[in-house]
């Protein structure tokens, strides 16, 4: 079969392998959409210290069940359409037992330490299926849909945090396909009041405005993003702030534009080599501001995830503006890391 396969950094191959064979705790999927993230580029780039072996690529997977293994319990038959997470607790650690998944201390992920969804075949391993990490993919919702659920998973978590009121003024950094789902959660789910959308691509800002319609959109590139939105609140602040772009002075924007009570979610990691940012204390102590990390999701995300947009309450479809071959796999990365797409999916 053809897979993709994570050598080296800038050393990515699409190759023919053997067709993996499902272990007896295990189940194989026909993966039908594989979709692509900002991380796909980041691990083509650099690669991931998780990433220890030649590894298949891809992490947001969904498709049909082709074997399933003697000693899988559960109500699973062949055929049926699933879609699997990507970060897998271990079910075992502190953290997980408190409920805390997300933040798993043990935590492998598919696409890293298991062969992930770039490929004709996959298999679900014991450690994914053992934390309910499996998915039947509800009737109606497509697997390229199905695919954009684990990071929609990712910003459900992040969200959950913030405590959005109806009404708040929410300021979202990022037009990328995570901005948008941040803006359709807030918006369909939490009830937000004004969204704002800022980004410094011009054209990205412009198609992502077009499809998830913003209340206001800001070019970070030719307006003071600060200033403009002090504008907009009367000289207030934003209630909710989210930062979903890897950029170290979005974050530090959104500390000088919260307002009081103001929630902030520091969604997009930093790069490693500039992980710092300025921080004015003294608008966190007066203001009272309330600043979350958010680190990927745990299983039960994927599930809220999938039934949001098999409601309709929060559609993607929309949002999957580019579908690739697996054979061209590799566009599907300048694509994204160019911004010429909201969501690209890869179809094996």
């Amino acid at each position: 079969m053809k897979a993709l396969r994570f050598h080296a950094p800038e050393d990515v191959r699409l190759e023919d392998v053997p067709e993996p064979e499902c272990g007896p705790d295990q189940i194989k999927i026909k993966v039908k959409n594989c979709s692509t993230c900002g991380t796909d580029v980041k691990i083509f780039h650099n690669g991931h210290q998780n990433i220890t072996r030649v590894t298949t690529m891809g992490h947001e997977v969904a498709g049909e069940i082709v074997e399933i293994g003697a000693d899988v319990t559960g109500d699973w038959k062949i055929g049926d359409r699933v879609q699997s997470i990507a970060a897998v607790p271990c079910g075992e650690c502190y953290e997980c037992r408190k409920g805390w998944m997300q933040v798993c201390q043990n935590q492998t992920s598919v696409g890293y330490q298991y062969d992930g969804g770039f490929a004709e075949y996959m298999i679900v391993p014991a450690e994914v299926l053992k934390v309910d990490g499996l998915n039947k993919i509800p009737d109606g919702v497509g697997y390229d849909e199905a695919s954009a659920a684990e990071p929609f998973a990712c910003a459900i978590n992040a969200q959950e945090q913030l405590g959005i009121e109806e009404g708040d003024f929410v300021v979202i950094f990022g037009a990328g396909p995570i901005g948008c789902m941040h803006t359709r959660i807030a918006r369909g789910v939490h009830k937000a009041g004004t969204i704002v959308m800022i980004d410094i691509n011009a054209e990205r800002l412009a198609m992502s405005a077009q499809a998830v319609s913003p209340d206001i959109t800001i070019d970070g590139s030719t307006e003071d993003v600060v200033a403009k939105v002090m504008e907009l609140t009367g000289g207030r602040g934003a209630d909710v702030i989210i930062t979903a772009t890897p950029a170290n002075v979005a974050q530090e924007q959104a500390l000088a534009m919260a307002a009081r009570n103001g929630r902030i979610s520091f969604f997009g990691g930093l790069p490693k080599t500039n992980p710092t940012i300025t921080c004015d204390s003294n608008l966190v102590h007066y203001r009272q501001l309330h600043i979350h990390g958010a680190n990927g999701s745990a299983p039960e995300h994927n599930k809220r995830a999938l039934a949001y947009i098999a409601s309709g309450q929060v559609p993607v479809a929309d949002l999957i503006t580019r579908h690739i071959p697996l054979e061209n796999a590799l566009d599907a990365f300048d694509v994204v890391a160019k911004g010429e797409a909201i969501k690209v999916t890869v179809e094996p």
